[in-house]
């Protein structure tokens, strides 16, 4: 059964609804975004958070610092590197922090390198002009037989999850766009696509 995160939690509305859904994972973005918290806002929402959920920084080119911060107040449980971070900074990273790190790789063509020095990759929609959170997806068959547990995001919904999770068989799905209305988080939505991947066995 794959796991789900529903990602750019910013309120406490959301978190309300969070706690309702359940989902394994939520994310907490602190890179520029609509969907951006603060530090101040990430440590009062995780306070109000089912402490079974896993609360995911997602960063693109911060300061290791700052995350290693957010991680060491466990504001964080889990580090999502989604920019231009290499080899070097993920070392670096990971000797100043104990908590999983997830990479994201915007994928192009199909994938043929083993992502060892992280926990997960995360295979996202490629996109010249951003980092992520387009709410487009991509071929699927890419990232079909890559052999190790991954996140899968891009353009995830309610009408087409169900066929990625069949496809690819992700570890977790990561769902943003997909659960809004007008760039709000909905609480039916959520409700119904945590709901959905839960019955996908």
């Amino acid at each position: 059964m794959s796991k789900i995160k529903i990602c750019g939690i910013k309120s406490f509305q959301e978190i309300e609804y969070i706690n309702e859904a359940q989902p394994d994972y939520i994310g907490f973005v602190f890179a520029k975004s609509r969907r951006c918290v603060d530090f101040h806002m990430a440590y009062l929402l995780k306070t109000e958070l089912n402490p079974y959920i896993e609360a995911v920084g997602v960063f693109v080119n911060e300061d290791i610092d700052f995350i290693k911060k957010l991680c060491g107040l466990n504001v964080i449980d889990v580090v999502q590197l989604h920019g231009d971070e290499n080899h070097e900074y993920i070392d670096a990273l990971k000797n100043v922090i104990d908590k999983p790190i997830i990479k994201a790789v915007r994928v192009k063509e199909k994938i043929d390198t083993i992502y060892s020095e992280i926990s997960y990759p995360l295979f996202d929609t490629y996109n010249k002009e951003a980092y992520g959170g387009t709410g487009e997806s991509f071929d699927w068959n890419m990232v079909r037989v890559y052999p190790k547990p991954f996140f899968l995001a891009g353009g995830l919904n309610i009408g087409n999850i169900a066929n990625a999770i069949n496809l690819v068989h992700p570890y977790c799905v990561d769902i943003s766009s997909g659960v809004e209305i007008n760039g709000v988080k909905d609480r039916q939505k959520i409700i119904e696509i945590v709901n959905l991947v839960r019955s996908i066995k």
